[in-house]
């Protein structure tokens, strides 16, 4: 396996992107996060690549923000100010970025998909979810809101939203179907195979037709307010992290820790 953090391969038509820190569940530091990036750019402005595929190497799709990795990024003397800055670059303000490539996207999410891997998976256009795969913001217990990229009450309906901010529970593979909030389960060990035939099928369309596509209901997304609502609450998330700054200092983000390095390890 590459030592590369992030892996990139284009092969008819198809741009795969794979997230590759298994030993870390792929959770995301800054320099991954940077590499991201940088392929989705090489991906968009690729005139042989038609379709966009997000996936991840081990058992697990994302654990999330590399906590223990941005507390080494991060000075301990970092304003509300500074952290607004960075969070407003490498997380919502890619994700947003991400969401708006003029191609077609899919997620391939197995395992977990914790609290900041929603902000790789949510941003695709589609996403299809092995049968083992959990999806989760459990960050409430670390006295901040929600992650920074808001897609909760357009990808779940608003109780549903409320109910896993509220009690941190993860939405399994089927009743994130039922939701509308993946498009198709499959078994753990097909994964791949499904996630790439549903690309080669969107491949085979005319790429200004998808274009097109996609801008129509990405448009109509933004004219109900969605990309105004995901900066709003951006900005309540930031309140957050002024909260847990005013009683404890930063950094802050201890209260996954243990979890994550639980899930790493399974």
């Amino acid at each position: 396996m590459s030592d590369e953090l992030v892996t990139y391969e284009v092969s008819e038509a198809i741009a795969v992107i794979t997230l590759n820190r298994p030993e870390v569940a792929n959770a995301q530091n800054a320099e991954l996060l940077t590499r991201l990036d940088s392929l989705w750019t090489a991906a968009a402005e690729d005139p042989e690549v038609r379709v966009i595929v997000l996936q991840a190497n081990g058992k697990h799709f994302s654990a999330g923000h590399d906590i223990g990795g941005t507390r080494g990024e991060r000075s301990e003397k970092w304003t509300l100010a500074d952290v607004y800055a960075y969070e407003a670059r490498q997380y919502v303000g890619y994700s947003l970025k991400w969401r708006n490539v003029p191609k077609p996207s899919i997620a391939a999410v197995q395992g977990v998909c914790i609290a900041g891997g929603l902000l790789l998976a949510l941003p695709c256009d589609l996403i299809v979810a092995a049968d083992n795969a959990k999806f989760s913001d459990p960050v409430v217990a670390m006295g901040i809101g929600g992650v920074e990229y808001h897609g909760h009450t357009w990808e779940l309906g608003a109780r549903l939203a409320k109910e896993i901010l509220f009690t941190g529970r993860s939405v399994g593979a089927e009743e994130a179907l039922r939701a509308g909030m993946v498009n198709r389960v499959v078994p753990l060990d097909e994964l791949r195979t499904e996630t790439r035939q549903l690309a080669l099928e969107i491949a085979s369309k005319h790429p200004f037709a998808l274009r097109m596509a996609k801008r129509a209901v990405n448009q109509t997304l933004d004219i109900q307010g969605f990309t105004t609502a995901v900066q709003a609450v951006f900005d309540i998330h930031s309140v957050g992290h002024g909260h847990a700054i005013s009683e404890s200092g930063y950094p802050v983000l201890t209260g996954l820790d243990g979890m994550k390095k639980s899930i790493a390890a399974k």
